[in-house]
């Protein structure tokens, strides 16, 4: 078998040109437009670097719109645009190249910038030479369709708050400037014009701490502050202390010429601090997490106006249907809206919304949902409802998709917060307490000693830096979380609930075996050449594991929509399609495979056998739940007929819960009972039907065979290549609140070891310039390596850690 020169996929009919093997006409058309324009260069910097392309013609009809286009427009001046589109078949660097060498395709594109993480470029053309409907069509042709959606149309400019990224600046370059200037102090060294010009460097060292107080860590301060008018001791309370007292006893001392103080450690622990936080809250941009249905829709449709006895067709924005229009759905569109079939034969595909695999048949007068995508030849429908107040809409309008997921390991930290500054207080007012019989003088200094000592910096940075080297260890291993809070949340789970339909079976191929008497040649051949002129799924997925020799032209062919088809050459007559097309019966078999789906067959009227289709699961599916069954109760929810449960009965664990026909509100509530009964459930799923779940689950992950396609608001994006690494992510999660725990000790004896230095009166300068940066450097070092080695223990060989 020969691979495509362009795309590298294996060519079932082979097409010769050039001396090369391509798979389709597609990608020789998309090789033929490189070769010509001087572009083959392409092929050098990676194999096989192409996809290909499945355009279709009237696809991007809706970019003539003016009122459309301006909305995706970033810049429309002087016969400028820019645009910036989501391409998510850039995978290397030949893609990278080509699209920014789209100027020598043509002339009118003046600059073309990828953005390679976020799958995206940024294109700069002129609107007099090329429109962008035509720029879209020539990204198409090329194999790099972009992702238009409902979404891009309504999205509004996001502004990157990059506070946290200044105020961690302005630290950092504080406490090295600091440091730099208190090395004289550290060592006492006496050398006249370090003594002449000692308090210069002091106010210098003033000045540089002033803005670390006052700005980078003003949100300690607020936090502080919110939480004792809440009456709580949350963790900032003991931090905002220990940089008070840290700040004001060396400005103290400075000023009366005590000594150098502690600026120094002030802005370390600032500055660790606020790294953790930027640690805390890193996550991957490029991903979006909070997917709803306008991702997923189209932005326009082909709207029908009556003009006298004409019909003409418009692009039409989603959002201006109303009820009374009638709309055009093509084949493989998506319909948007609540709607009533008035033409045509509708198959409708639901599975993205119910999870039901199996297309269903609507006839002129029947309810159609929006969300639903047809299947089979045009249809024209007339619109019941807005899409505002359709269906699959009102899945969002649940109270779940605004509530917030609160962070368990918050409430631990604040309840150590909590004992630590109330027993921090007591040892300070006990100690000086004391002191004042002995020396008052020294009294003073135990009391900001004690406090300035055991600031909790390192319990603070513990978990951020823990959490964050697990985010990146998971994204590196295409797990994609929204942030670090949710592994936390992932280490409390018991109960783990699976869809079935396209999380436990892929989507990419399917197991079809034949049952039945023997095909002659004759008769294959005239199945095949059906097939070919079939539009329906099953029809191509059949057409796909089938020889494609001796295919022939037809005599004649027929589609009875949702029923089957019919081929004929010289008087041989084939019938594909349900059992009781073939034979001529109006009731099903009520054998065996008629529980599974099938295509049955019958030739010159004579039944033949069938083609039986069974979902592909996933690899390691067995594996997973045998692995998981020990630590979890493990659920199916599915949205499909039970006509695989024999079969997954076999596949998995005994105590496997299995549920089918589960619609979108069965699946929330079956987790919502779950909860109620004190269960911490993950949920895994793929589509639309899943969202509530999803969202009412105490962490919500959507299985994705390409992370920049649609996937439903969620909590982590998980690559369904790492299916079978489930389990070692649950122990990953298992683990790193482990080592957030060692933290939490070595911290603890940290603090021990400085209140003994701060009570006995003996912290000096150098001594608090010491621990507490160590503590913090520590304390990061811990994690790190800590994290490393379970990452690298857990998910071996595979893991990049880098």
């Amino acid at each position: 078998m020969e691979n495509c020169f362009h795309c590298g996929d294996e060519c079932k009919t082979v097409i010769n040109h050039h001396n090369k093997s391509f798979c389709c006409n597609g990608c020789k058309t998309v090789f033929d437009i490189l070769n010509d324009n001087d572009l083959s260069y392409y092929y050098d910097i990676e194999q096989s670097p192409g996809t290909t392309p499945f355009f279709k013609e009237g696809k991007f009809d809706f970019l003539e719109n003016k009122e459309i286009t301006s909305k995706l427009l970033e810049f429309n001046e002087q016969g400028t645009q820019v645009v910036s589109l989501l391409i998510p078949t850039i995978h290397c660097s030949s893609c990278i190249w080509v699209l920014e060498n789209l100027n020598k395709l043509n002339p009118a594109i003046k600059t073309a910038q990828v953005n390679f993480p976020k799958k995206t470029v940024r294109i700069t053309f002129s609107s007099e030479e090329i429109t962008l409907k035509n720029l879209v069509v020539l990204l198409s042709k090329l194999g790099y369709e972009p992702y238009i959606s409902l979404d891009d149309a309504t999205k509004k400019s996001k502004k990157t708050d990059r506070s946290l990224i200044y105020k961690l600046g302005v630290a950092g370059f504080a406490f090295g400037n600091i440091m730099f200037l208190s090395f004289p102090e550290y060592f006492e060294v006496n050398e006249f014009w370090l003594d002449k010009f000692k308090p210069v460097f002091r106010w210098l060292m003033f000045a540089f701490a002033l803005p670390v107080a006052l700005y980078s860590g003003q949100d300690y301060f607020i936090s502080a502050y919110k939480g004792l008018r809440s009456k709580i001791l949350n963790i900032d309370v003991p931090i905002a202390i220990g940089i008070s007292v840290l700040f004001i006893r060396s400005t103290i001392e400075i000023i009366f010429d005590y000594g150098t103080g502690f600026f120094d450690s002030m802005s370390g622990l600032v500055f660790f601090l606020l790294l953790g936080k930027f640690f805390q809250q890193k996550t991957y941009a490029f991903l979006s997490f909070e997917r709803d249905y306008k991702s997923y829709f189209p932005i326009a449709v082909t709207r029908l106006i009556k003009n006298n006895l004409t019909i003409n067709e418009e692009q039409a924005q989603v959002y201006e249907l109303k009820k009374g229009d009638r709309i055009l759905i093509r084949n493989e569109e998506l319909l948007p809206v609540d709607a009533i079939l008035i033409k045509g034969n509708a198959l409708i595909d639901y599975s993205f919304v119910t999870g039901e695999a199996e297309p269903i048949t609507k006839t002129s007068g029947e309810h159609l949902f929006a969300g639903g995508r047809q299947q089979a030849g045009s249809i024209e429908v007339e619109v019941l409802k807005p899409v505002e107040q359709s269906y699959l809409t009102q899945l969002w309008s649940n109270e779940i998709f605004s509530k917030n997921k609160q962070s368990h390991f918050q409430s631990l930290t604040d309840g150590i917060s909590k004992r630590f500054t109330l027993s921090l207080l007591f040892i300070a007012f006990i100690a000086t307490f004391v002191w004042l019989f002995i020396d008052s003088y020294i009294a003073l200094n135990v009391f900001t000693s004690v406090l300035i000592v055991a600031c909790p910096c390192a319990i603070a940075l513990a978990a951020p830096f823990t959490l964050g080297n697990l985010l990146r260890i998971f994204g590196r291993n295409k797990l994609y979380i929204k942030n670090s809070a949710v592994i936390e949340q992932l280490a409390h789970i018991d109960t783990v609930v699976f869809d079935k339909t396209g999380t436990l079976t892929t989507n990419t191929k399917n197991t079809i075996t034949y049952k039945g008497i023997s095909l002659t040649e004759e008769e294959e051949t005239l199945l095949t050449s059906t097939l070919r002129a079939s539009n329906h799924p099953l029809s191509r997925s059949l057409y796909a594991i089938l020889d494609k020799n001796n295919i022939q032209p037809l005599d004649t062919f027929k589609e009875d929509i949702g029923q089957g088809i019919t081929g004929k050459i010289n008087n041989q007559e084939i019938k594909v399609g349900s059992f009781g097309y073939v034979e001529n019966k109006n009731e099903i078999s009520q054998s065996k495979a008629q529980q599974r789906t099938a295509i049955h067959i019958s030739n010159n009227n004579k039944y033949k056998g069938c083609y039986v289709f069974y979902n592909e699961y996933r690899d390691g599916v067995k594996e997973v739940f045998n692995t998981l069954k020990k630590n979890y109760n493990l659920v199916i929810l599915s949205g499909d007929n039970d006509g695989e449960k024999e079969h997954l009965k076999k596949l998995l664990p005994k105590n496997t819960t299995l549920l089918f026909n589960q619609k979108p509100e069965d699946k929330l509530n079956y987790i919502k009972q779950q909860q109620q009964n004190g269960k911490n459930v993950l949920m895994l799923g793929d589509g639309l039907n899943d969202a509530g779940a999803l969202a009412q689950s105490n962490v919500g992950f959507s299985i994705s065979e390409n992370v920049n396609i649609f996937s439903p608001a969620c909590d982590g994006i998980l690559d369904a290549s790492k299916f079978k690494d489930i389990p070692n992510f649950l122990s990953l999660s298992n683990q790193g609140i482990t080592i957030i725990k060692y933290a939490f000790i070595f911290s603890l004896i940290y603090n021990l070891i400085g209140l003994g230095f701060a009570i006995t009166g003996h912290l000096k300068p150098v001594v608090a310039a010491i621990l507490m940066p160590l503590s913090s450097i520590s304390i990061v070092v811990f994690t790190t390596l800590a994290t490393y080695y379970i990452g690298k223990k857990l998910l071996p060989k595979k893991i990049n850690l880098n």
